[in-house]
Order: C-alpha cells, then sequence, then structure tokens
C-alpha cells in the first residue's frame, strides 16, 4: 500500500476498501519519533464532509504525529499557522512550539481491539486522559493506526459518543519522516 494509493482511495471516497486495508493491518510495533501525516478521507456527514474536504485542501496546518515509545506517549505536529486557528477554537489551550512548528494535543498510547474492528489489535492513540487537552472535541477523539507497509500507517479517527460507542469520522495516513 503506496502514500499515492491511499490518496487515490481518499479522493474516490472509497471507505470499504479503506476499512478492508485497516483491518488487514498489523499493530504498528517500535513507532517511535516524528511522521508525516495526511488526512485521507473524512468522513462526517453530507453537509459537514464537504466543507472539511474544501477547507482541507485550502488550509491544512497538521503536519503529522510524534510518538515517545518508551513512554506511551505522543502528540501531534502542526505548522506555525495553527496558533490563531487553535486560539479562535480553545480559548484557554496553548500549543507548543517545537523548532520551525509546533506541537499539540498529547496523547497515550496502548495496543487493544479496534473500537469498530475488534478483530483487529490496533495501536490507540487517547486524548481523553491527558487533562490539558481541551474538553471541546479534543478529548472525545480516538485515534487508531495500523501498518499497512513497512513505515506506512492507516489511521482511523474515531468519536467517542455520549452512549459509549464510537462515530468513525474518518480515515488519514502516517509515514515515517
Amino acid at each position: 500500500m503506496t502514500w499515492q494509493k491511499l490518496q487515490e482511495l481518499g479522493r474516490d471516497e472509497s471507505f470499504a476498501e479503506l476499512d478492508s486495508i485497516f483491518a488487514n493491518g498489523g499493530v504498528p510495533r517500535d513507532l517511535d519519533g516524528p511522521t508525516d501525516g495526511m488526512l485521507v478521507a473524512p468522513s462526517m456527514g453530507h453537509v459537514r464532509t464537504p466543507l472539511v474536504k474544501a477547507v482541507s485542501r485550502l488550509y491544512m496546518p497538521w503536519l503529522g504525529k510524534r510518538f515517545f515509545a518508551a513512554e506511551g506517549r505522543g502528540d501531534n505536529r502542526f505548522s506555525p499557522s495553527v496558533r490563531v486557528p487553535a486560539k479562535l477554537l480553545w480559548p484557554r489551550y496553548s500549543t507548543r512550539p517545537n523548532g520551525a512548528e509546533r506541537t499539540a494535543f498529547d496523547f497515550v498510547t496502548r495496543t487493544e481491539a479496534g473500537g469498530h474492528d475488534p478483530d483487529t489489535e490496533v495501536l490507540v492513540i487517547d486524548y481523553a486522559p491527558v487533562e490539558d487537552n481541551p474538553n471541546h472535541l479534543i478529548r472525545r477523539i480516538r485515534d487508531e493506526i495500523v501498518e499497512v507497509e513497512p513505515a506506512i500507517f492507516l489511521g482511523k479517527i474515531l468519536y467517542r459518543e455520549n452512549h459509549g460507542g464510537y462515530s468513525n469520522l474518518g480515515f488519514f495516513a502516517l509515514s515515517r519522516t
């Protein structure tokens, strides 16, 4: 599975194929350090999905994630331009400088069965246990990733519903830098 193939599947909104690829992926081992990221395909309903796709084509400050495997944690990498929109969305939350980038939205990791794919072992990226993360939206996100090729990872963005289940908000991909 190449990076370009994931881009094509996202453009074609091939959710069934992305689900199949995800279900057949393996739990990442020794994922440590920075990764580059790509929003593959949002899936937020008939109204929000076209809006998210249009905005992300014009402006995508998310660059990927960093993993600190030995500590079971990580954070998200952003371009410096994220400061203003992040402050508008979460006035009490601050992104942090990291060289020429910004970091934000720390997470903890663990391996377990997928929230939508109980037969697939995944690396869970959980924002809820990090009390500094904004309650609005971020702490309700549970990302899950599987390795689909060496150094290529497919992820699901799951939203924790009030009843305890998850809605899939879309797919993203990561590659080791």
